[in-house]
């Protein structure tokens, strides 16, 4: 039997056929396809009569942009047959040229982001365990979004507008913090932006769109600064030496230096290149664990950093190994602070001993172990260190990273006013001055003015 026309698929299509196709037509898997019934030879080189009237134009070509072969295929619908031809020329034309590209199928947002990131821990911008489960939980979090069901070529800034006022909800019924969406929309600005590059947007849609404002939901308050006074911390720390000697020293060291727990899991006291100086008297921050067994080279910020430590603290850390590392595992471990197997410990190791001390001491605040770098920050301006100093040892790389993690207490705030007080006023026992007299003298009943009756102890002295 005679087929005058036969089915032509369209690489990558996905929608249904036309409804005027026959039933049996339909009934024999080209369902599901967007496609064409064409003539069962060209018309022109190229060029095929359609069944519902025009052309379809198809023909390979070597892409110079990719050094692939890759495919124009296009339905004319108004084109007799030899303009079809004429535009399929052109375009042949313009792809060996290297002009333009055949674009490649439309990416969906969920595998395009997905793919994005096996790239990044790939090229090792993402290197730790904890930024890629982040990445992987922020993703999830898009892609269940309205936005997940999109190509990631046709996603518009109305689009993400939309998707902006869907978390706005859910944060009213407080599924999510403010501050888990803002960082959900600069992964997916990222993301966004890594697609305006490669696939050639015209705009990333994401760029202009504002994130939510956090100061109706701070992380830290005047009842939960998550910070301890130096009286607290003295009380804190001989319970933790009382109930929980095997995390003393590490609590101490985290106290005084404002290391991240993340930077002191992974310090090493013996070894080909240990980390704790014995001799010297210094810590070297150079290594970095989140999760499992993975331990990254650099700290947070980047580099390397080098701390001198005072005797009181290397007492500590020597009492540490002398006392608290049992035979085996532990002592035959290179780190400072092994678990009880040798290896490192738990990212969550300290929370339970934080969660009871707190309780047994009565503090009327929640402490955590980021407390540390927080009371670091606090301390220190109470011992008067300057800025510089502290950033060194801590190892923040801005003064604005300082400010955020620091509480500023009432006494601070007394007795940097009293300061400036004294400044302004020249004596708590100054007069005003007397009014001018009739002879244009406006000078005071103390004598002020010529050099009488200041106070011995000097100008300006309370």
């Amino acid at each position: 039997m005679e087929r005058p026309f036969e089915f032509m698929e369209q690489s990558g299509s996905l929608t249904p056929l036309p409804t005027s196709l026959p039933l049996r037509s339909r009934r024999e898997g080209l369902n599901g396809y967007k496609g064409s019934w064409i003539s069962t030879t060209p018309v022109l080189p190229g060029v095929w009569k359609r069944k519902e009237g025009g052309h379809v134009v198809r023909r390979r070509v070597n892409d110079p942009k990719t050094g692939r072969q890759t495919e124009i295929w296009k339905v004319l619908v108004d084109l007799t047959a030899p303009e079809a031809l004429v535009w399929l020329d052109q375009e042949v034309d313009q792809v060996r040229r290297g002009e333009r590209s055949v674009p490649m199928p439309k990416q969906p947002f969920a595998s395009y982001a997905v793919s994005l990131l096996k790239q990044k821990v790939a090229a090792g911008d993402i290197k730790s365990k904890a930024g890629i489960e982040n990445w992987e939980t922020t993703l999830s979090r898009l892609i269940r979004g309205s936005l997940g069901d999109f190509f990631v070529e046709a996603i518009e800034p109305r689009d993400v507008v939309r998707w902006r006022s869907e978390q706005a909800k859910l944060i009213q019924l407080g599924k999510y913090a403010p501050a888990t969406i803002n960082t959900d929309l600069a992964v997916l600005k990222v993301i966004l932006k890594h697609a305006k590059i490669e696939l050639g947007l015209r705009s990333n849609a994401a760029e202009d769109i504002a994130g939510f404002d956090l100061s109706q939901h701070p992380t830290y308050s005047r009842e939960e600064p998550n910070s301890l006074t130096a009286a607290e911390l003295r009380d804190f720390l001989a319970q933790v030496r009382a109930d929980f000697p095997q995390h003393y020293a590490m609590t101490y060291c985290g106290f005084a230096t404002g290391l991240r727990p993340s930077s002191l899991r992974p310090l090493r006291r013996t070894g080909v290149t240990p980390d704790v100086l014995w001799n010297e008297g210094k810590l070297l921050i150079r290594r970095s664990h989140t999760r499992g067994d993975v331990e990254m080279i650099g700290t947070k910020t980047g580099g390397d950093d080098e701390i001198s430590v005072p005797e009181e603290l290397m007492d500590v850390l020597r009492w540490h190994v002398e006392t608290q590392l049992r035979p085996g595992p532990q002592r035959e471990s290179e780190l400072m602070f092994p678990s009880e197997v040798g290896g490192y410990r738990s990212p969550s190791s300290l929370d339970k001993p934080f969660a009871a001390v707190t309780r047994a001491i009565e503090l009327k605040k929640r402490i955590t172990p980021r407390a540390m770098r927080r009371s670091f920050q606090d301390l220190c301006r109470t011992a008067e260190v300057k800025d510089v100093v502290a950033r060194s040892i801590c190892g923040h790389a801005t003064e604005a990273m300082t400010v955020r993690y620091s509480s500023v207490s009432n006494q601070e705030q007394v007795k940097g006013l009293a300061r400036m007080i004294r400044l302004m006023d020249r004596s708590p026992q100054a007069k005003p001055a007397a009014p001018i007299g009739p002879g244009g003298e406006g000078r005071s009943s103390s004598g002020e003015g010529s050099g009488e009756g200041r106070s011995s102890s000097g100008e300006g002295r309370p």
